[in-house]
């Protein structure tokens, strides 16, 4: 049995405020679930993030208050947060007087989805993230099954589908065929579980498609090996859905700015068949030299 783990980067609309959108699926096989799920927890425990999520984008952020704290990286983790936290009430209550509503509600959105990780530095941030990344590069037996489709490209009037159902369509095939891969190999079933994040926007939709695909099937292949529908979950609740949202935020971080330190580590889980990445595509023009372009052409 192997779960696959789903979330995603990037808007979907077009044109939306991203040129990419990722969805990336990592798979893990159930025996392994519950050691990858401690070792994450365990860097969480290190970082004073033990009740936090691993929300990438809202990580990478720099938090200006941290630069008016005189000394802030020789303060401890409760000091550090005391006095951001002092930055930011005066600032709220500052916009509050503005009359610029969009402002402070911007603002307050902010502080909150940034609330848990106000005490580290944004280079222990950094940091933190790469080691999260290192330990997943080291799992052999998890893969990477992404879809990263460049929008500039992607004509709505020529596809079945919209640009994410067009991506959940491509995981759950690569899924299926890396099932199929393991039985053959193995000789006994195998089955998956898809568990994707809560987005309420596309939970109902992609429901309704999988619920086709058993039926019909994705447009590449049958749907013998995944059970059921996706389990929708609260992403904050489960570890290995924020290392989905690590490994999308990577992907597509490495396509529209060339940011490359964690997609070279994530990207090496990537399911691969006689040399190539045939797990992770990057769906654009024919000339692209990117690193998922290279690894998913045949030599």
């Amino acid at each position: 049995m192997y779960i696959c783990y789903i979330d995603e980067s990037g808007t979907s609309s077009i044109p939306g405020n991203t040129s990419h959108f990722v969805l990336a699926g990592l798979s893990v096989p159930i025996r392994h679930w519950k050691d990858c799920d401690k070792i994450i927890s365990a860097l969480k425990g290190y970082a004073g993030l033990a009740q936090a999520e691993i929300h990438t984008a809202w990580m990478m952020r720099k938090y200006q208050e941290q630069n008016k704290v005189p000394n802030f990286a020789s303060l401890s983790f409760p000091q550090r947060r005391y006095q951001v936290e002092q930055f930011r009430k005066a600032e709220l209550f500052r916009l509050q007087k503005s009359p610029n509503s969009k402002h402070y509600q911007q603002t307050k959105k902010n502080y909150r989805e940034t609330e848990a990780y106000i005490h580290l530095t944004h280079e222990e941030r950094k940091r933190f993230l790469r080691d999260v990344a290192e330990r997943v590069s080291g799992w052999n037996f998890a893969r990477l099954f992404a879809e990263c489709i460049d929008k500039v490209h992607f004509d709505p009037a020529r596809h079945t589908y919209s640009v994410d159902e067009t991506a959940f369509d491509q995981i759950v095939s690569r899924f299926e065929q890396y099932l199929n891969e393991v039985e053959k190999r193995t000789g006994a079933p195998s089955y998956g579980l898809l568990v994707h994040d809560n987005n309420p926007t596309v939970a109902k939709k992609h429901t309704r498609l999988m619920q086709t695909f058993h039926k019909k099937g994705t447009l590449w292949t049958g749907i013998h090996r995944i059970i059921e529908t996706p389990l929708f979950v609260e992403s904050d609740l489960t570890s290995m859905v924020q290392i989905a949202d690590l490994t999308a935020y990577a992907l597509r971080r490495y396509l529209e700015n060339g940011e490359s330190e964690l997609f070279d580590l994530l990207f090496q889980r990537a399911d691969r068949r006689a040399g190539i990445a045939v797990g992770v595509r990057h769906f654009t023009n024919l000339k692209c030299g990117c690193k998922i372009c290279a690894a998913h052409r045949v030599p």
